[in-house]
Parts: C-alpha cells; structure tokens; sequence
C-alpha cells in the first residue's frame, strides 16, 4: 500500500493506494504546533487494521509541519521507500515562473495529475485556505495562476470585521437575492465564488489563445462552488493524492 499525505494550511488529506487505486482517505485538520510523536500517534490510529504500508508520498504547504513530518516518517516507516515533494526532486513538471522555488509543492502535484487525467493545456482549481487557480501548458508545463483569499477565510473575516454579520454555514440559499442576513451572506460567497472563478477562467483561457481541456476542480470546499460555476468542468477531490501517487511511481522507476 502506498500512503499519500497533503498537508494543507487548514486540512491534512491521507490516502492509502493499491495497484493505483485509491482504497481509503482521510481528513484531518492541520495543526502546526504538532510535534512527530503527536503526529506518529495520529497516522498510526488511522492506519490500524489496513495493510502494510510499502511507500510514502508525502508535500507540504506548512515549513513547521513539514519538518516534524520528516522525523515521523523516520520513527513509523523506518526503511519504507518515501518521497517528498521539494526542491531537487525530478517531478516531471517544468515551472515556467519568475521563480520556480515559490510556487508551492500542492500545485506542482496538481498539474501532474491535471495533465495525466486530461491532457492540457488545463486549468485546475484548488479550494482551500486560498482559491488557488493553476494554468498546465500542452506539454504538462507548470505556467502560473491567480491566487485568491479562499471562501472560509474571507468570510472568517468579515464577520470580525463586520458587527452585525456572524459566521454563516456555506449551503446554496433560496436565491441570489437574500432576503434576510444568513441567506444574502450565503448567497454572497457561493455565487460570489463562484463567478470569481468563472472570471478568472474566462480571462485565462482568452490569455491561452484557445480551449483548454478541462477546468477542473479539487480542494475541500470544492463540492461548494462547483454546482454554481459555469466554467468547471470536472471534480476530482482527490486530484493532489493521485498526483503524490504519480510522483512517487515516477521517482522509484528512476532510481
């Protein structure tokens, strides 16, 4: 079994492989004061009654836990071949950026997987802590993005912000026009994403000269916005696992 791991800003996902299919996941939340041994506790309870693990693909988007990542992944799977997306390692996917050492590992793995499942030139877009929408080129190249505070954020701040607006729950209102506080907020960040996105694919595909492939959607909150969007095309939730299990078939057939 091949244990992928995504550690996000807000979520971590870990998914269990076998012969490239995805046999279980889970979510759990991020938290960047974890030390190894917290961290070993965590993965070994999720992992009790599974197979053997044989493999890890692990990237991180958090330096703090990243680096307790890499004591427990000596502590649980000493001797288990392991990747970690950084620096050095040969992805397969070239970054054509101003620079290459500040586009975050998640999206290296997306395009990845992004291009092996449609081809390009693609789109993906990532909800979570930010809106994160990348551009892969026809030949699988990493081309840049837009960036965009993502939608729990954005409402987390408003409603500190704001005195007379609170958190909301994130559910399709009765219509875009609210018709008192909790509906009109909905209506506001569903729809309101939603036609952020479908602006910035517009105006990226206009930039491409052409189509594109797919628009595709992955990320938490993904399932959310992607019922109101005009532009996306497919949902894959666990796109960034499958790219992790790509990666690491990619780096042991070169070694």
């Amino acid at each position: 079994m091949l244990l992928t791991i995504d550690v996000g800003n807000t979520n971590t996902v870990l998914g269990l492989f076998d012969a490239g299919r995805l046999h279980k996941s889970w979510r759990i939340k991020t938290d960047a004061r974890s030390t190894a041994d917290e961290l070993h506790v965590t993965v070994r309870a999720l992992l009790a009654g599974q197979p053997d693990v044989t493999g890890v693909s692990l990237c991180s988007t958090v330096p703090a836990v990243l680096r307790e990542m890499r004591v427990m992944l000596e502590q649980t799977f000493d001797g288990v071949p392991h990747v970690i997306v950084e620096p050095g390692v040969r992805t397969g996917v070239p970054v054509l950026t101003d620079n290459p050492k500040e586009v975050g590992s998640d999206r290296i793995v997306n395009t990845l997987a992004a291009f092996a499942l449609f081809g390009g030139p693609c789109i993906v877009v990532d909800f979570g802590t930010s809106t994160n929408l990348d551009v892969v080129s026809a030949k699988g190249e990493f081309l840049g993005g837009a960036l965009a505070p993502g939608v729990e954020i954005s409402l987390d701040a408003l409603a500190q912000r704001a005195a007379q607006l609170r958190k909301v729950e994130l559910t399709r209102p009765r219509a875009a026009i609210g018709k008192n506080t909790v509906e009109a907020l909905q209506s506001g960040a569903l729809y309101g994403f939603a036609g952020q996105v479908d602006g910035l694919v517009t105006r990226i595909v206009a930039e491409l000269e052409g189509s594109v492939t797919a628009v595709v959607a992955t990320g938490g909150l993904a399932s959310l916005i992607v019922p109101e969007s005009t532009t996306i095309t497919h949902h894959e939730p666990e796109l960034t696992l499958t790219g992790l299990r790509l990666l690491f078939e990619r780096v042991q057939s070169q070694r």
